[in-house]
């Protein structure tokens, strides 16, 4: 994927990217949606289940596999936080 930078950082354009390329099937429902609301990395990064349901993603199923998706953006950006962490603390 073409998102090298952390998600928080994505404007709303990468977060359209990012859905295109991991859930097409959702772009068309999501797309109008996410630039109304001004859904950038930050707030992608926030979304819970009742909020796909707001955004039109309404089968329990896709939301669930939505939902794994977002953490694991969630869980890399953890990991890059620590990672800025300890290499401040470790730095010569």
């Amino acid at each position: 994927m073409g998102l090298s930078q952390r998600t928080s950082s994505w404007s709303v354009e990468q977060v359209l990217t990012w859905v295109q390329e991991k859930h097409p099937e959702h772009m068309s429902r999501l797309q109008k949606t996410i630039i109304e609301h001004d859904v950038s990395g930050r707030a992608l990064l926030r979304l819970k289940q009742d909020h796909l349901e707001l955004l039109g993603v309404e089968d329990e199923e896709q939301q669930q596999e939505m939902l794994q998706d977002l953490l694991l953006l969630r869980l890399q950006e953890e990991i890059d936080e620590l990672t800025d962490i300890c290499s401040d603390c470790f730095s010569p």
